[in-house]
This record gives structure tokens, C-alpha cells and sequence, in this order.
């Protein structure tokens, strides 16, 4: 009996030591969890951040049906979604394979915590979704070098998770830690994630693709879709298997994902890739001026690519698409042909034209002092001479080159061959609009905006040429109230020196050299672009008319108040003759191209709205007389090759004289222009509630095709516009018209020349002599 109450007497000890240990231990854990909430193991956030987290926001640029076309950004590539945006298949992904007791715990699983004690995590880690963004928001990755101070960091995730728990519903944590990941290749945030690897947005994904994502959570360096996609398809098919596990797929559903290939439809988003390329780049400038003057009520200034601005602009990315692929189709072969005719063999001073070899050499000099390498190397104090050395040694770079996928090619040239390869090149410039609000709906300023940097549309100014003469017409027709119907000779023209300020006189010839001697009507003149005849009709009304109209239209650069004006001898950009026109298609009423509705800030609060700018400039009855004279451009001009048809088995090359079988049989006013030795190429075409505008030409003015037939606004700039309108009109819901122009209810000048042929059958026997007469 001594003996038994002796050993309950020597255990006591063991019990009252055991206790002050397990008291000591939980009196330390609380302390240690006080001093990491207190700040001593490391700066811990202040409360109130965890209401607005401290992330870097990409500024969106959003189309006008309400895609994104890019957005502005240093680092981080993110935008935000709600968790109403993501998919139940993501979110119970997420939920399966990184927190099974998500929606049961508050902020730490405590059987998962001590399965880890226990296992030293060779049965998993016990990180909870909370913890993972406090991790990812507030301290970053895991210093594993240091355990002490891995121990130190997993205390204070649990704090930091705990007050997230507290602070934010579950929905919202989840939203934070998949909008915070970064999940590689620029994709900071689920939905930049779900773009660039998949090209959609988060709610469209399917259960495989969601399954992907999640997998990258993991270790987004690891599994990376583009460089390890065997190992990402493993890790996927984990996910899967985990959604069956916990019962959120049936394992007849995860056996049949499990066996699908991956679908990667990579779509990076760069400054340089993308749909809209120029457009967003003149945006960008745009946004700059827009934040240097509107600064925020603070006073501070508003960063494009950190403060996560929406900006709304109107371009239709459906109507983008198609003009970058029509651009495309279009400038390849036409490239093909230019290639083809401008071998060392066939113009030993290819790619340029009627050049001395002095003029070469001065081109490429000045290209030189031009390019990205001189700058770059005189910056750095390295003397003229070593650098004009430098462009002479072979070196590896990546040129563009229609014939790949990519439209890339890796060689090895030297930078001064790489400037010339460069100038072989035709650009291009596009501009659609609607004319009634003056929403830009389209806009490509050349042909791929990695390799050519300069916007066509908006930097670029060329000669216009035969476009500019609408508005010829247009004074005519305002002034001495002239009809369509209206003739006027073709024969030589003098304008007498002095005159109008010229020097000497100005006898414009066609551009075929020769003049029919017929009466032809304004419509017929124009149409064929009869040169004789424009200078009949700015020899009538004066240049300061014609100049006065053209600037009233939108067209406000200093131009020359000279007769030779009439044939387009000044330069203008697309973007400016593109509003020009849009005034004929309104009605008289001139509206200034806008591209940027609203801006918002990152809460919604709208910063900016535009102001529409309008002016009256013609009358209805005159701006519907022009749309009439510019009908007759693709009745029986050089614009009726939008109505041919052709035979689908002809060559390319056959197709560029001739044009595609575009077949368009609605309504379409519009002209050509063609300048001097075919450097510009010109097309203006326009539906009643869609104008558009394209030029195609050489980086220099020497770099051309020699013949018209190539050379023209016919064959280089129309099929671009022609293979757009076929697009948009496949696609019913843009709705681009197809109806009549809108005549105005009291039209005072005759359209109608029908009216003229009855009356002159009475005096003209035939009529093949009427044709003949009056041009039609």
C-alpha cells in the first residue's frame, strides 16, 4: 500500500510539469502571434490597408462592344474581377486542390496544420488560401534559405490571414488571391491570365482550362503552358483528379477531361502584339497630354500604367479585325508584286525608282542619323565616325518578312542592309468612322506595328491627289450652284500667270497625256478624274474658295492658295481626309473624328466624357450633290472594279490589276488617287453610315511601282477597302449599311441626268452622238 501511494506520488511531478509546459507553450504561441500583430518580427500593413490593398493596376483600353484591345502597364498586367466574373469551375478548382476546408475554417486549418507538424510536410502543406494571399500581398515569397525566418514569415501569414478572414467575405478572398497571382508571361491576375493563355475571359472558361490556371498556383515558373506543357498537362489532371475527389466532377467527367489535348491559344499582351497596335499607341499619347492637364484634386498626376484607368474609346474590335485582316490580305500579295518587279535585275537602283546613285546615298544617310542605333550610340558620347562604322557590321537580328507564320525572320545583315530591306516595304494607312457621330471605328496605321513603328494614319501626311478634288467640286457646286449634270470641255486649260498668285501659267494635262475634246459632265469628270476639267472649276470659283471649304471640313494644315492645289498637291493624313469626307456623307455637317468617349478611375468615377465638335460647312442639297457626283466614281469610273466579278482560278498577280471579286452591288460613293510617278495610292469610299480611307505607298517617295497600272489608288489603296466591306457586311450585326444615301426632302440642284438626256434627244439625232457629246 506505501509502496503504491510512493509511485502516484513520484508521477505528480511529471503531471504539474507537463501542464506548466503546455501553458508556457500556449502563452508563447499567443505572445509570438502578439509581437508578429504588433509589427517586431516585421513591418506588418496598417488595418485599414487590408480594405484597399496596395497593387499596381493596368489602365484598360475597352472597344466600344466592350472588349479589351490592350492596356498600359510597367510591370504588372492586371485588372481586376469581381467574383461574380470568375466560373464555378474555377472556383471549386481553386477550392479543391488548395484548400478542401476552405468555407469551414477561419483564416487556418487546424487538422491540416497539425497533418503538416506531424508529417513534416511529406503529406502537404497546411498553407489555406488566406494564408497563401497574405503571402502573395503583403510579404512575398518564402525566404526557404532562412528556416527561422520561414517560421517567423508562417506566423505572420496566420495573423494576416486571420484579419483577412475578419475583414473580407470568403468570395472576395478568393477574388483577391486569383486577381494578385502571377501567373507568367505578363499575365499579373486571373483575368490577364485567362486572356493571354486561352483568349478569353475568366467566365468563358471551361473545367480543363480552369484546371490549368489553378495547376499554376503551384508555381507559375514551373508550370509554365508555353515552355513545359507536358508538365502543366500532368499537373492539370492533378486538379481534375481533385475536383473528383471532393466530388465537384463525376469520374466520368474527370477521366474524359483528363484525356483532352491542352488548348493554348497564346495571345500575349505586349505594347507590340495585339488587335489595334496603332491605335492604342496613339491613345497612349493621347493620355498622356490628357494627364498632364487634368490633374487629380490632390494635384497629383494620374499614371496610365499604375492607377488602373478605364478607358472607353470607339473603336468595334469585330470591324478592327477586319480591317487588319483586309490590310493583310491585300498589302502581302501587293508586297509580292512590288518584290517581283523591283529585282537587282529588273531596277538595278530597287527598291527605289529613277534614282542617281548621290540621291541614294543621301536617303540612306539620313536614315542612318535616323534610326534607333545612332541615337542610342551617340547618347553614349561614341564620335560620328565609329558609328557610321558600326552600321557595316554584320550582326544577328529579326526582320519582318511576310512569308512566315509569324511574319518574322531571324537573319544576319548588317544595319545599313536592314535599312534598306526596311524601305523596300509599301505601307499602308486606315481609317473608318461613322460619320453622323464621328466615332472612329477602325484604325490600322500600317502593316505590323512591332517592325513599323510609324503611325500612317495620324503622323503620316502624303500627297492626296485625286481625293483632294471633291472639294473642287464641292465650292463649285456651293458657289455657282454647278449640277452633276453640268458640262464643261475637255480640252487644254491655261490659268494666266499671276492670276492667282502663280508665277507663270498652269496647264494641267490628264494623266494620260491627252484630252478627248468631248463636253463632259462634272460627273463624268470626276469620276474619270479628267484633270482639265478641276482646273476649269478652280479657275472659277479661286483657290481661297476651294481652301476656305477644306479647312472648314477638317483639312487645316497650311495649304497654299494656289490653282495647283486642284490635283492634290499638298499633303494630308487619313485621319484628317477621312473627317474631311465624313462631312458629304453628314449631310454638310462637318464632326471632328473622336476616339476616346470616357475615361473612369479604378472605382468608376468618371474622369473625362467627350464633347462632341461639329460644324456646318454645306448645305444638304450640295453635300448629297457631291455624295451623287461620287456615286458615279463606282458606276463608271475608276471605282467599278467594286462591282466586277472574276473567275476564282486567276493568278495573284492577275488579281491586282484586275481587283478581287468583291461583287458589291449597294450604294457606294467614294474616289481614287493616284500622285505623281504612283508614289501614293488613294482610296476614299463611303456608305451612308460608314467612311473610310486608305493609302498605301513607300516609306520614301523614290520607292514606287513604275507602271500605273500597279501604281494607282486603283489597284494599291481600293482592295483594301473593298476586302473590309465584304467583312463587316458578313457580319449582319455591325450594321453597315447597305440603303441609298438620304436625299434631302428639298433638293435644289438637278441630280438627275436623265432629265438632260430627254431634252437634248431633241436636238442630237442619235443616241450614241448624246454619249458621245456630253460624256457620259
Amino acid at each position: 500500500m506505501a509502496k503504491a501511494k510512493h509511485k502516484q506520488k513520484s508521477f505528480l511531478p511529471f503531471i504539474k510539469w507537463f501542464w506548466i509546459l503546455f501553458g508556457a507553450g500556449v502563452l508563447s504561441a499567443i505572445l509570438i502571434f502578439l509581437l508578429a500583430s504588433w509589427g517586431l518580427f516585421g513591418p506588418m500593413p496598417e488595418y485599414e490597408h487590408l480594405e484597399n490593398p496596395e497593387t499596381n493596376l493596368a489602365t484598360e483600353i475597352i472597344s466600344s462592344d466592350g472588349k479589351t484591345l490592350g492596356k498600359f502597364y510597367l510591370n504588372d498586367n492586371r485588372t481586376p474581377v469581381a467574383f461574380s466574373d470568375l466560373p464555378s469551375n474555377l472556383v471549386d478548382a481553386l477550392v479543391a486542390t488548395e484548400d478542401a476546408r476552405y468555407f469551414k475554417h477561419a483564416g487556418i486549418d487546424a487538422r491540416g496544420t497539425i497533418r503538416a507538424f506531424a508529417y513534416l510536410g511529406r503529406k502537404g502543406g497546411a498553407s489555406t488560401i488566406s494564408q497563401q494571399l497574405a503571402r502573395q500581398l503583403f510579404i512575398g515569397a518564402r525566404e526557404k534559405e532562412e528556416k527561422s525566418k520561414a517560421l517567423i514569415q508562417k506566423v505572420m501569414e496566420w495573423v494576416l490571414a486571420i484579419r483577412l478572414e475578419r475583414q473580407y467575405t470568403k468570395e472576395e478572398i478568393i477574388a483577391m488571391y486569383l486577381n494578385i497571382y502571377d501567373f507568367l508571361n505578363n499575365a499579373d491576375g486571373i483575368r490577364s491570365a485567362s486572356r493571354i493563355y486561352f483568349g478569353k475571359e475568366p467566365i468563358d472558361l471551361r473545367t480543363e482550362e480552369s484546371a490549368v490556371l489553378v495547376g499554376m498556383l503551384k508555381n507559375s515558373s514551373y508550370y509554365n503552358p508555353i515552355r513545359r506543357p507536358e508538365l502543366v498537362k500532368g499537373r492539370r489532371n492533378v486538379v481534375l483528379a481533385q475536383m473528383a475527389k471532393y466530388e465537384y466532377i463525376t469520374q466520368e467527367e474527370k477521366d474524359s477531361l483528363q484525356n483532352l489535348e491542352m488548348d493554348i491559344n497564346f495571345s500575349p499582351e505586349s505594347h507590340r502584339e495585339g488587335l489595334a497596335t496603332y491605335f492604342r499607341m496613339h491613345a497612349q499619347r493621347w493620355l498622356n497630354r490628357w494627364v498632364r492637364d487634368n490633374p487629380k484634386p490632390d494635384g497629383e498626376k494620374y499614371n496610365i500604367y499604375l492607377d488602373g484607368l478605364k478607358v472607353f474609346t470607339t473603336i468595334d474590335s469585330r470591324m478592327q479585325k477586319n480591317a487588319e485582316e483586309a490590310v493583310e490580305m491585300h498589302m502581302k500579295n501587293l508586297q509580292a508584286e512590288f518584290f517581283h518587279q523591283n529585282t537587282p535585275k529588273r531596277n538595278p537602283t530597287a527598291p527605289f525608282v529613277d534614282l542617281t546613285r548621290g540621291a541614294i546615298d543621301t536617303i540612306m544617310r539620313s536614315a542612318m542619323r535616323r534610326s534607333v542605333r545612332w541615337r542610342s550610340m551617340s547618347r553614349e558620347g561614341i564620335n560620328e565616325d565609329s558609328i557610321r562604322k558600326s552600321f557595316h557590321v554584320a550582326t544577328e537580328m529579326t526582320v519582318f518578312d511576310w512569308n512566315s507564320d509569324s511574319f518574322e525572320k531571324d537573319t544576319i545583315m548588317t544595319p545599313l542592309d536592314s535599312i534598306r530591306y526596311y524601305k523596300t516595304f509599301l505601307r499602308t494607312a486606315m481609317m473608318s468612322m461613322e460619320p453622323q457621330t464621328g466615332h472612329v471605328k477602325a484604325w490600322v496605321g500600317g502593316v505590323d506595328y512591332k517592325h513599323f513603328q510609324y503611325d500612317n494614319v495620324y503622323q503620316g501626311a502624303r500627297q492626296a491627289g485625286s481625293t483632294f478634288k471633291p472639294f473642287v467640286y464641292a465650292a463649285a457646286i456651293d458657289q455657282l450652284r454647278y449640277s452633276p449634270c453640268d458640262s464643261l470641255p475637255d480640252n487644254q486649260y491655261c490659268i494666266e500667270p499671276l492670276k492667282h498668285g502663280n508665277m507663270e501659267a498652269w496647264c494641267p494635262k490628264n494623266s494620260d497625256g491627252k484630252y478627248s475634246g468631248k463636253n463632259l459632265t462634272l460627273k463624268n469628270a470626276l469620276a474619270n478624274s479628267v484633270n482639265t476639267v478641276t482646273a476649269q472649276l478652280i479657275d472659277k470659283v479661286g483657290p481661297a474658295s476651294v481652301v476656305n471649304i477644306a479647312n472648314s471640313m477638317g483639312l487645316d494644315r497650311d495649304i497654299p492658295v494656289v490653282p495647283s492645289i486642284a490635283l492634290g498637291t499638298h499633303d494630308f493624313n487619313v485621319y484628317d481626309m477621312v473627317g474631311a469626307y465624313g462631312t458629304f456623307a453628314n449631310q454638310g455637317v462637318y464632326v471632328k473624328p473622336v476616339m476616346i468617349t470616357r475615361i473612369e478611375d479604378k472605382n468608376g468615377t468618371v474622369l473625362y466624357e467627350y464633347v462632341p465638335e461639329t460644324k456646318d460647312v454645306l448645305s444638304k442639297d450640295v453635300a448629297y450633290a457631291m455624295v451623287n457626283l461620287m456615286e458615279g466614281v463606282t458606276q463608271g469610273g475608276s471605282g467599278t472594279r467594286l462591282r466586277h466579278t472574276f473567275a476564282k482560278e486567276q493568278s495573284v498577280y492577275k488579281d491586282i490589276i484586275t481587283g478581287y471579286p468583291y461583287e458589291l452591288t449597294n450604294p457606294i460613293a467614294g474616289k481614287t488617287g493616284t500622285t505623281q510617278n504612283q508614289s501614293d495610292g488613294w482610296f476614299m469610299g463611303m456608305v451612308p453610315n460608314l467612311v473610310t480611307g486608305v493609302w498605301v505607298g513607300g516609306e520614301d517617295r523614290a520607292a514606287h511601282f513604275q507602271s500605273l497600272l500597279y501604281g494607282q489608288g486603283a489597284s494599291m489603296a481600293l482592295p483594301i477597302w473593298a476586302l473590309y466591306m465584304k467583312k463587316n457586311y458578313e457580319n449582319e450585326e455591325l450594321g453597315v449599311s447597305i440603303e441609298a444615301f438620304e436625299e434631302p426632302e428639298e433638293m435644289t440642284i438637278n441630280v438627275d441626268c436623265t432629265k438632260i438626256l430627254k431634252e437634248l434627244k431633241e436636238e442630237i439625232d442619235t443616241e450614241d452622238d448624246l454619249d458621245e457629246d456630253i460624256g457620259f
